[in-house]
């Protein structure tokens, strides 16, 4: 099954792209940090696995990424963007409350949560993919690292701990003057707001994912969550079977 490319334009005009994968009752599907629809989504079936289960994957190239804009200048970056873009995209889809799933990895769990606890979102069911606490809590760091991958992109060299999300930034043909802009335009979340979050929740990770923090403590926090472990690290598990499955699985229960 092949996705279908389309594009809308979000709050501020900037135009996205989201790709389309079968029909039914849509799952809106957000990506890692300098990632993709098709890196994250497609590439490994996990859209297709969703369409194979009666849904309609709806995966997003956030700004920055994929088929995207990546426009220049900080008034296309205001606090809370991505949160922003995501709202957009349900309303140029029409969506009403408890009427879509949301799945997020990473940075794009991230956004989900912050949609979802301010009563942007409200989706049916959630999946936090790869996300724990520090990596909501904790941002400013994890931003930190990712700004010193972009300030110091030509002398980081094998060896150095941000080899590996330079070498990966790279791969993508990532904006480098947007990435930094965007990464200025989020902030910590509020661990108190995660009351705020009553449908159910799964949160997977994989087993050996340790970026973001504890994803089983984060789903302790939730009124109505569980931990699901699948196989890897954050670079690998999103490559895996096992990731579309529990996500499928969780949203089919």
């Amino acid at each position: 099954m092949t996705s279908q490319t389309e594009y809308f334009s979000s709050f501020d005009g900037a135009r996205l792209a989201y790709h389309v994968e079968g029909e039914g009752p849509p799952v809106l599907l957000l990506h890692g940090l300098f990632s993709s629809a098709q890196m994250n989504w497609i590439k490994w079936g996990h859209g297709a696995r969703l369409a194979a289960a009666g849904f309609q994957a709806v995966m997003l190239d956030f700004r920055v990424h994929g088929q995207s804009d990546a426009p220049h200048g900080a008034a296309a970056y205001p606090a809370g963007v991505l949160v922003r873009d995501v709202a957009a995209l349900a309303d140029h889809l029409a969506l009403e409350p408890g009427a879509f799933d949301l799945v997020g990895f990473s940075l794009g769990a991230r956004t989900a949560i912050h949609a979802v606890a301010h009563a942007i979102l409200a989706p049916r069911r959630l999946a936090i993919c790869g996300m724990g606490v520090a990596g909501l809590a904790g941002w400013a760091r994890r931003a930190d690292h990712f700004k010193r991958v972009i300030d110091e992109f030509d002398t980081i060299k094998p060896g150095d701990p941000a080899y590996t999300a330079r070498t990966f930034l790279k791969s993508q043909g990532v904006d480098r003057v947007a990435a930094r802009l965007l990464l200025d335009a989020m902030d910590d979340f509020d661990l108190a707001a995660l009351a705020n979050i009553t449908m159910s929740t799964a949160l997977i990770c994989g087993d050996e994912d340790h970026d973001n923090g504890s994803a089983e403590e984060l789903a302790a926090l939730l009124p109505d969550a569980r931990y699901i472990a699948v196989p890897g690290t954050h670079m690998n598990s999103v490559t895996k079977p096992e990731l579309g499955i529990a996500i499928t699985d969780f949203l089919t229960a």
